[in-house]
């Protein structure tokens, strides 16, 4: 569903030269459920931003569906971005003065939804994350982690093949950050594709696939659960 061969990215100022990936590989195949981790300031959210097509790259390959994202254009990585991919932040980003209705509603307006289409979807997404009866609140009247399950909700609706969750429980106490786990382990099994950035090593465990990220490389550690140990590819060892 992703390939990422040999990239790169380098952010230039008149004096330095960061490199934030380098010849950064990875295949995931539709259905994983993907942690990746690793130190502040090791590509991780570069990564993310690019596989979002929110960034661009300075070099390599990137295919999305067999679709070449480097040979699209703005307004056609746009297009392919509403298709195909929900996002979910660690700050929620809820509009304050519009209720969870409202808030899941917003995306589906600028994909020119019909009204009543809207309404079923908005209803169905808000029933999967348990909030159904609270869609008339305003995001200030939830708990941080109901606002968080708001937030994928709004993801969700769009109906996308490919979630890509930037420290989803950051802002969570751990009981929070479980049940929101819980929540995207059932979404996963439901058919998305998940990929997840975490510094929570209890919830990186849960996750199928480990992928940790190290001065803008790739080390891929899969983790089979209910084993204790890691299984690490003779790929993977030759790139840490």
């Amino acid at each position: 569903m992703l390939s990422m061969k040999n990239i790169n990215k380098v952010y230039q100022t008149e004096k330095v030269q960061t490199h934030a990936l380098r010849d950064f590989d990875l295949e995931v195949s539709e259905g994983e459920f993907i942690a990746v981790t690793g130190p502040s300031g090791s590509g991780k959210t570069t990564f993310l931003n690019i596989a979002g097509m929110l960034e661009s790259y300075s070099s390599g390959d990137y295919l999305l569906d067999d679709i070449n994202v480097g040979k699209l254009s703005d307004n056609a990585k746009a297009d392919l971005r509403n298709q195909k991919i929900g996002f979910i932040f660690q700050g929620f980003n809820l509009i304050p003065d519009l209720n969870l209705y409202e808030n899941v509603e917003v995306p589906l307006r600028y994909r020119g939804i019909k009204s009543a289409q809207r309404k079923q979807r908005i209803m169905d997404c808000l029933e999967q994350v348990g909030l159904a009866s609270r869609a008339k609140h305003l995001p200030q009247q939830l708990s941080g982690g109901q606002q968080q399950r708001v937030a994928i909700a709004r993801a969700l609706a769009g109906k996308p093949r490919f979630l890509l969750a930037d420290e989803p429980t950051g802002n969570l106490d751990s009981l929070m950050a479980r049940q929101v786990m819980d929540l995207l382990e059932q979404i996963n099994r439901d058919g998305a594709t998940i990929i997840m950035v975490t510094h929570d090593p209890e919830l990186a465990r849960r996750a199928p696939r480990n992928i940790q990220v190290v001065d803008g490389q790739l080390a891929d550690f899969t983790l089979y659960q209910g084993a204790p140990d890691m299984h690490v590819s003779s790929h993977a060892a030759a790139q840490v």
